[in-house]
């Protein structure tokens, strides 16, 4: 063998290492990493020395040198799609990160091992693998018993998987939409006590944070912590100023654990979704990717200060009530891991001896004007206090009220506050039809929809909660929420956040005033500040009503009216109906004519490829080999090449 032959030879070897795997990415249309780029031109090469191999023949090696390189592209192909479907592409980093995932996926596991024995020492197996609440028929009542037997568990399961767990079950003890009242119960007496972290490591934390030692960034700084929570802790702490404030930081090495867990419920919750009805029903993976959302902003401090600076600038615009406080945010001090706040002295209405000094005419006064603050956030704002617990609300020394952590805030749009806003008015006024357009202005509406049972639904719903003598209280979610899911509506993520923030602050406004109407000084609320700000205070009351549900339309209907008329008089008025004037309908057009018309191709060569084979005249090339025999060889490859790519394009949509 002379040295030409042997560079030659390389110089193949390295060519087809790389022309075919860059074939076989381009024809399945998936990009892989270096490694299965190396494996797979490995792969196609070893199949040409086979095929070289078996074909002896000199004439053969030659004529038949096509229908080698298909085969070998073929196999090429086979073994992308293969270790695709093990491996998916998509979820595969460079090489470099191959260890690092290595790492990630034993840690994974090793945590999915401890969270399947909690689930099994608690009974709740069955449920997670489908059954327990899949009941139907006969066993209805049998079905609403295990419901009630499972909530006790599924509390001390949450409870015993550690912070993350926890937080996920106060979360759903908040969705009365959700869940049965017998786990919103259950689920409200989650706690989860956390012992502080050592003082040397959140020293160590802040001075990586501020590059100098705590010492000399405060005046004064105090090691013992205020409140210990599972994602920070706070401190309290002096400026050089002379200004006290409170200093909120991060537990350290919290992010690595905090993200395998949300990643393992993520991953839970689409494991529950194909496999139990009830999950689909509650939407699990939706519920399951708003709460990671949720923490992972409360990982990032820089968030919560940022939603602090937009709440305190719409609320400066606004003039709002000075009667309720948020602290101010030291910028040049917050980071990531470490927030500086104003301290607004006071305690939390959820310690016992808060409201022993305030009379009950205060305390009364004090809950109206956190009831007024937050409507105001929802519904001119658009950015409001999403998790407002006797924890994050403190009354503070000078008797007025303080509203702390936004690390969770939720924000609407305009469209969304002025549907909430017909929607306080419509119950109001008692308003069922008025009801009706509101909330569906508000949720996620079928294809199909029953509006006569839906407005009737919502007729008797008002009558159950707001007739003369009625006193409406918490329940009213509960049944206003029972009513979306009879009718199939879906609550958006944000709709869902501002009636969970309203049950939350129910309670909090009952342990600061006993007795506080929320519905009844709701509606008081709505009428005053809508009647004021649309300058119609002297008209009747359904006159109000059908004036402000009709202001936005009667505002765009001139200038509609105007185009309509000038169309009209020019002769130029016509309907325009475009087929595909959306790019979504044009590409999934596109795509199912690609697929159709490549399917078509496939076995068209395929059939063609069956005929030339079974051909028995026809010129011949050598002497042991016609034509239409090659070419019968060569269609196959190539069709079976097209119908690899169908079937692989087909099992990634499905993915």
């Amino acid at each position: 063998m002379t040295i030409a032959t042997v560079v030659l030879a390389a110089a193949s070897f390295a060519l087809f290492l790389v022309v075919f795997p860059v074939l076989a990415r381009r024809l399945l249309g998936v990009r892989v990493g270096v490694i299965r780029t190396f494996l797979t031109g490995a792969v196609a090469v070893g199949g040409v020395l086979v095929f070289s191999t078996v074909i002896r023949t000199p004439e053969r090696s030659g004529l038949l040198m096509g229908l080698q390189m298909g085969c070998a592209l073929l196999l090429a192909m086979g073994f992308l799609a293969v270790t695709d479907m093990v491996f998916p592409s998509d979820s595969a980093g460079p090489a470099v990160g191959w260890l690092r995932a290595l790492r990630s996926r034993v840690a994974r596991a090793r945590r999915y091992a401890q969270i399947s024995g909690i689930a099994v020492r608690h009974g709740l197996r069955p449920y997670l693998r489908g059954r327990g609440i899949d009941r139907g028929g006969s066993e209805a009542a049998g079905a609403g018993r295990a419901t009630a037997l499972l909530a006790r568990p599924l509390r001390l399961a949450l409870e015993e998987g550690g912070p993350t767990f926890v937080k996920l079950g106060q979360v759903l003890a908040t969705r009365h939409d959700l869940l049965p009242p017998a786990f919103i119960s259950e689920l409200s007496r989650l706690h989860y006590q956390v012992p502080p972290e050592p003082a040397e490591r959140i020293a160590q934390q802040l001075h990586t944070e501020f590059g100098r030692p705590p010492e000399e960034v405060f005046a004064s700084y105090d090691p013992e912590p205020l409140a210990a929570a599972s994602i920070a802790q706070v401190h309290l702490a002096r400026l050089h100023s002379g200004e006290r404030v409170v200093v909120k930081v991060q537990r350290p090495g919290v992010r690595p654990g905090v993200e395998r867990d949300l990643d393992i419920i993520r991953r839970i919750a689409r494991l529950l979704e194909t496999r139990a009805h009830w999950a689909r029903t509650l939407g699990m993976i939706e519920l399951a990717e708003g709460f990671s959302a949720s923490v992972r902003e409360e990982l990032d401090f820089r968030i919560e200060a940022r939603n602090l600076t937009t709440v305190r600038a719409a609320w400066e615009q606004r003039k709002a009530d000075t009667s309720v406080v948020i602290p101010d945010t030291h910028e040049e001090l917050s980071g990531e891991l470490v927030l500086v706040l104003q301290e607004l002295p006071g305690k939390p209405i959820s310690a016992d001896d808060a409201l022993a000094a305030a009379s009950p005419a205060a305390q009364a006064d004090l809950a109206r004007a956190l009831l007024g603050n937050l409507l105001t956030q929802i519904l001119s704002d658009g950015t409001f206090h999403a998790d407002p617990h006797p924890g994050n609300i403190l009354l503070l020394d000078d008797g007025r009220v303080g509203l702390v952590d936004f690390g969770s805030v939720g924000r609407l749009d305009g469209q969304v506050r002025t549907a909430l806003r017909r929607f306080l008015m419509a119950v109001d006024h008692a308003d069922s039809a008025a009801l009706c357009d509101a909330l569906l202005d508000l949720v996620t509406r079928p294809e199909e929809i029953d509006e006569q049972g839906l407005e009737r639904s919502l007729g008797r719903f008002m009558a159950r909660h707001f007739t003369p003598g009625a006193v409406p209280d918490v329940k009213v979610f509960v049944d206003l929420f029972r009513v979306v899911s009879q009718h199939g509506l879906g609550i958006p993520p944000e709709v869902a956040a501002v009636f969970r923030a309203l049950a939350t602050l129910e309670g909090t406004l009952s342990r600061l005033s006993p007795g506080f109407d929320i519905v009844a000084e709701s509606r008081t609320w709505a009428v005053r500040q809508f009647t004021s700000q649309a300058g119609y205070a002297s008209t009747g009351s359904s006159t109000q009503n059908e004036l402000y549900s009709a202001l936005s339309v009667l505002r765009r209907l001139p200038r509609r009216l105007d185009r309509v008329t000038s169309a009209l008089e020019a002769g130029r008025l016509a309907v325009n109906v475009r087929l595909f004037a959306d790019s979504r309908d044009r590409r999934y057009f596109r795509a199912l004519v690609h697929e159709i018309l490549l399917t078509c191709l496939a076995a068209t060569l395929g059939l063609m490829a069956v005929i030339l084979l079974h051909t028995t005249g026809g010129p011949m090339v050598t002497r042991s080999i016609r034509l239409f025999e090659m070419l019968g060889y060569h269609l196959l490859v190539i069709s079976g090449v097209l119908c690899l790519r169908i079937v692989f394009a087909i099992f990634r949509a499905q993915r």
